[in-house]
């Protein structure tokens, strides 16, 4: 082990699960990545392979798992409309039996075990910016709530752990994130307008655009991850984790359409079921427990996500290298390249 800890990460090839174990590793941690690759993607980690403290597993978490490991990370689910309404059931099932299974696990081994929960737990809010003690207004029965309720189920699963038995826990509830390696079919709003926009399709607006959304860079939400398991034991969550700005959905569609050049035009189409009106974090919670404020702003973000696109879209023609430029370098491997195959790489 290093001296250092062996963590799991669930949904350790998605979108963030892919940066969380690039940091994870950073930090000198051994690192077992664990997915079904139902949304993740190998190509999300393939550069971390080579490291000799990463190990994957092909895995599904509604099944048990018996490994020993120091932390729990639990993010597999799929995050996007798009994907969770594509299996209802099987979304409920890796909420409620892999929060199970997963509590379980760190149960027996004693690992602090921390669960991704999303803002969506809020519903379509009546209070706004939403905080913690808000408990949310959702539709139980609706085309979302196999998400929605699968994560509320979840979180009562984890704060029934800590209570019965003692598991230490970190509940985080995820507002709108996006970066490089968002999926070009996930179907959210900023990989939608971005790949419609560099591809001059219409931009597809649903409802009148006027509904709003905050949006995170991928590397704050990992920030605020880490800071969230280092906490003391009594700062269990939940805490929301996004950043409070907030945009209208046409906002960042005019701001894409203008970034990437586009001749797109937008156009509207009918608002889904349920669909939130109105999403902004109150992050009074993490700034005081956790010392943590998102530092990226939408337009910064907005080009490093750009030029990522432009690379997938490309094929991987394009040397996109350049995207994140890190801070921070594996002593032992180069510094992370946004997944790219070594013969990508030197391109």
């Amino acid at each position: 082990m290093h001296g250092y800890k062996r963590i799991m990460v669930t949904g350790g090839t998605g979108f963030l699960g892919s940066f969380l174990c690039e940091r994870l590793l950073r930090e000198g941690n051994d690192v077992l990545c664990v997915d079904n690759y139902y949304t993740g993607s190998r190509d999300n980690v393939l550069h971390l392979l080579d490291d000799p403290r990463f190990e994957i597993l092909r895995h599904d978490i509604t099944f048990p798992l018996y490994v020993e490991v120091d932390e729990i990370y639990n993010l597999a689910c799929p995050a996007s409309p798009v994907h969770y309404q594509h299996d209802p059931v099987q979304t409920v099932k890796t909420n409620v039996h892999g929060a199970i299974n997963m509590l379980g696990l760190a149960k027996r081994t004693k690992a602090k075990i921390f669960q991704a929960s999303t803002s969506e737990v809020y519903g379509d809010p009546a209070v706004h910016p939403q905080p913690e003690e808000y408990r949310g207004s959702v539709n139980p029965i609706g085309p979302r709530a196999c998400y929605d309720e699968g994560k509320r189920c979840a979180e009562t699963l984890f704060f029934d752990y800590h209570r019965q038995y003692g598991v230490e826990i970190r509940v985080a509830r995820i507002f709108n994130t996006y970066g490089p390696r968002m999926q070009t079919n996930d179907g959210r709003v900023v990989s939608n307008f971005i790949v419609q926009a560099l591809q001059n399709e219409p931009i597809t607006i649903f409802g009148d655009g006027r509904q709003t959304r905050s949006f995170c860079y991928v590397d704050d939400l990992i920030d605020g991850f880490i800071r969230l398991m280092a906490a003391p034991a009594g700062v269990t969550g939940p805490i929301n984790l996004g950043n409070p700005g907030e945009f209208q959905v046409r906002e960042l569609a005019e701001m894409v359409v203008e970034m990437t050049g586009s001749k797109s035009d937008i156009i509207f189409k009918a608002l889904p079921v349920d669909d939130p009106t109105q999403r902004k974090p109150d992050i009074s919670r993490a700034t005081q427990q956790l010392g943590w404020q998102p530092k990226v702003n939408l337009r910064e973000g907005l080009e490093r996500t750009i030029a990522y696109f432009e690379w997938k879209l490309s094929g991987g023609v394009k040397n996109k290298l350049d995207v994140r430029n890190p801070p921070e370098t594996y002593p032992h491997l180069a510094a992370p390249n946004l997944g790219l195959t070594a013969p990508e790489a030197a391109r």
